[in-house]
């Protein structure tokens, strides 16, 4: 019985947000994985831009126990549902920041090597959305910096 290869990927990318497996990224993400952002219009291509926004996101939304130490998304986000199909993932989230709620879902699509070639980032309300963008930027400048 054949499972479907989004299955082994979700399950591990579940380990890296948890913080269980904080290498993960590295064997998860393929090479050519492309990232869309919903603050940025032009889809990011590469591991390491992707690896670099996934891990910006985590500090600013709290996953992967990622906080800045001011309190901003420590421990608020989580999954609240999911589906999985094929080579895709849709994977519902809920997070506040700023005190303002935030839901979205993360859609992921892996290729058979079990390897995410497609991070999708939707968001909304717009509130969170520009509260999301302000951080995001302050915490991919910090990482350029340093």
């Amino acid at each position: 019985m054949q499972t479907d290869p989004i299955i082994d990927v979700i399950a591990r990318w579940h380990g890296f947000i948890s913080g269980e497996t904080p290498g993960a990224l590295e064997d998860l993400l393929a090479d050519d994985v492309v990232f869309y952002s919903p603050i940025v219009y032009t889809p990011q291509q590469g591991k390491a831009v992707t690896t670099m926004y996934l891990t910006a996101a985590g500090a600013t939304l709290g996953g992967n126990d990622a906080a800045d130490g001011n309190g901003h998304g420590a421990g608020k986000f989580h999954y609240t549902k999911q589906v999985l199909a094929g080579d895709t993932a849709v994977l519902e989230f809920e997070s506040s920041i700023e005190g303002k709620y935030l839901n979205g879902v993360d859609i992921i699509r892996c290729n058979p090597d079990g390897q995410i070639v497609e991070f999708r980032v939707m968001i909304r309300p717009l509130q969170a959305i520009n509260a999301v963008h302000a951080q995001m930027k302050a915490a991919l400048e910090a990482m350029q910096a340093g």
